[in-house]
């Protein structure tokens, strides 16, 4: 790793002052570390909305098509983005303040990446279609995103789920880091690969009591795997699963980029100040899982997980994050005044010139204001829900069969997207989900609505499952959950070869949700399912 790391400076060095033959295509011709890394924009609301009440907040974003320089030495590359920027703007607000916004389609008719036409949602409908889903929301069915309420350019055609233009979030939820994407059946992996995806923080009075590193030292980090085409433009397969006799385009069912993205940049570098910062990190890559870890050491302080803070920190020297998943840290680099800190992947994944490598941290030597944050001994109390009060268990089984086409599609419980709904919890209940993984690989199972927890895992063998094929549930048997997990999650990582169980509210809201992997190649096809809350 040194003599790799000396290789790459050395190669920086030999293109400050000249013009270096960069192929976008191919990694190993790409310096790393020469583009700052970008902050994405603040959305703004706008202020020509009527309403009622006293503080709301009314945006207006605009889909559109956009001319993008992942880095230096590239050509502008065309993305999908929200405002025309990845990522799109960052929306914050405070909890309780209810937020508006009118999600708007101007995207071409024509897509940027090749559609497979064989998958639900696709085969009789335009390629170009969208709809937001605010991931982590408690919010009411219509304005969830759900993947039949999509809609074209300027609404020409809609979705049968379609039913409002303007989606209304009322953030009735702690302070977090939520981020909004498309959730297009069929076609999401295309449209989020291609830029659609922003960040959404809501804050809370909890926080800013806690003294916690403000802006401009509250940082968020959106890492992505992306591939390059030799002229700039991404590349994404059209047939990347044979035999021939496959259509084309057909969506392949894993797909990993050779180059990491932060933020908008191609392995980018951040100039800190030598105090504390706080680092919102958002993994939403299609496929791509990261186990992050500094390369002089230093740990991270862990203050949150997906939904929220946690009671206590945690001090981490590496932690996994799959697709979807967020964590909350702060970073203290007061002791390390004029040197440089590499954010390193060390997650085993299809080997690639670079993908060890996230960013480069550059400390400074002077403060441009005392560093007044801290870390809390306590961040927020602990609530837990109790397994005995979960008026129901379900066992759900990540498995797979074989299309028509021969391609495998992965699937939840063996059905797929249109099979009528089975997952119908009850308003104001507790339910207990035992989520057992089939494959040899990890998968992150995302539930919409529902704020969840993690009970632990175990391996099991047909020994842990009653004739009926539910899983023989023994708190007491099984591993708690990973040190960075405890906290409110969305996302959870069924591990290969075990059972995940999670305990959850359903509360507030009802409607027609979903429930999917987050790998985006296997919920396109066909790993979603629907999630009918019932009164």
């Amino acid at each position: 790793m040194d003599e790799y790391l000396h290789n790459i400076s050395q190669m920086n060095e030999d293109t400050k002052n000249l013009d270096f033959n960069v192929n976008p295509s191919n990694p190993e011709t790409i310096p790393k570390f020469v583009d700052a890394l970008p902050i994405p924009d603040r959305a703004k609301p706008v202020n020509n909305y009527c309403s009622t009440k006293e503080e709301e907040l009314y945006y207006e974003i605009d889909m559109k098509a956009a001319e993008h320089k992942f880095h230096k030495f590239f050509p502008y590359t065309t993305i999908w983005g929200y405002n025309g920027t990845y990522p799109g703007p960052t929306i914050e607000t405070r909890k309780d303040v209810s937020a508006k916004v009118k999600w708007i389609n101007h995207l071409p008719k024509k897509h940027l990446l090749p559609v497979d036409h064989t998958l639900h949602g696709t085969i009789d409908t335009p390629d170009v279609r969208t709809v937001v889903h605010l991931h982590g929301a408690n919010v009411a069915a219509d304005s969830d995103g759900h993947p039949e309420a999509w809609y074209t350019r300027d609404n020409k055609y809609v979705g049968q789920k379609y039913t409002r233009e303007v989606y209304e979030y009322t953030n009735h939820q702690a302070g977090a880091t939520l981020w909004y994407h498309d959730h297009a059946i069929g076609i999401t992996r295309l449209n989020v690969y291609a830029g659609l995806a922003g960040f959404y923080l809501i804050r809370d009075y909890n926080e800013k009591r806690l003294k916690l590193p403000e802006e401009p030292y509250d940082i968020p980090f959106m890492i992505q795997d992306k591939s390059f085409n030799e002229d700039g433009s991404l590349f994404y397969p059209d047939n990347a699963t044979p035999p021939v006799e496959n259509p084309i385009p057909s969506t392949p069912s894993f797909f990993f980029g050779n180059t990491i993205v932060v933020n908008g940049k191609v392995w980018p570098y951040l100039d800190v100040e030598p105090r504390k910062y706080r680092f919102r990190i958002l993994n939403a890559s299609n496929l791509r899982s990261y186990d992050l870890k500094l390369s002089n050491g230093e740990v991270f302080h862990q203050i949150g997980t997906d939904l929220g803070l946690l009671h206590h920190p945690v001090e981490l020297d590496s932690f996994i994050l799959q697709p979807a998943e967020r964590i909350d840290l702060i970073i203290d680099f007061s002791a390390y005044k004029g040197q440089e800190i590499l954010l390193q992947n060390v997650a085993q994944g299809p080997p690639s010139p670079g993908t060890e490598l996230i960013m480069k941290f550059r400390v400074g030597t002077e403060l441009k204001s005392p560093d007044t944050s801290t870390i809390p001994k306590e961040l927020r109390p602990l609530h837990k829900l109790e397994p005995e009060l979960a008026i129901r268990e379900r066992t759900v089984h990540l498995d797979e069969m074989t299309d028509h086409y021969g391609r495998a599609v992965h699937l939840l419980n063996h059905r797929m997207w249109d099979a009528p709904a089975t997952e119908k919890p009850k308003l104001d209940t507790i339910e207990i989900w035992h989520i057992v993984n089939h494959f040899n690989f990890a998968h992150p199972v995302h539930l919409h609505l529902v704020h969840f927890q993690i009970l632990g895992r175990k391996l099991f063998t047909e020994e842990d499952f009653k004739e009926d094929g539910d899983y023989k549930f023994d708190l007491e048997k099984i591993n708690p959950p990973l040190k960075y997990e405890n906290g409110p999650k969305d996302v959870v990582r069924a591990e290969p070869g075990e059972v995940t169980s999670i305990i959850m509210h359903f509360k507030e809201h009802c409607g027609d949700y979903v429930w999917h992997c987050h790998i985006l190649e296997h919920e396109d096809n066909d790993m979603m399912r629907p999630l009918v809350v019932e009164k």
